[in-house]
């Protein structure tokens, strides 16, 4: 998630995609910024996303950020299929 979008800034933009269901709320949110003020992690976390990465983002942290949260949500899955209830 870009945090300087145009039309509708990050923390309202996660809101509404959580908002949508059981499965929007799965959907790894990782904030993407340039401003690492302070508090603006928690703002973002608070908000629903799941992770917050400041620029320059290296590709081996985006990497590490993107597989740590689709390995919980494979997990998950997996454990949804063996306890369908």
């Amino acid at each position: 998630m870009d945090c300087h979008m145009p039309v509708m800034d990050r923390l309202e933009a996660t809101k509404l995609i959580r908002s949508m269901g059981d499965k929007a709320r799965d959907i790894p949110i990782i904030a993407l910024t340039a401003n690492a003020l302070t508090g603006d992690k928690e703002k973002c976390l608070k908000s629903g996303m799941d992770d917050f990465i400041s620029k320059p983002v290296g590709v081996s942290r985006l990497k590490e950020s993107l597989y740590r949260h689709l390995s919980k949500q494979l997990v998950s899955n997996e454990n949804r299929l063996k306890d369908p209830a």
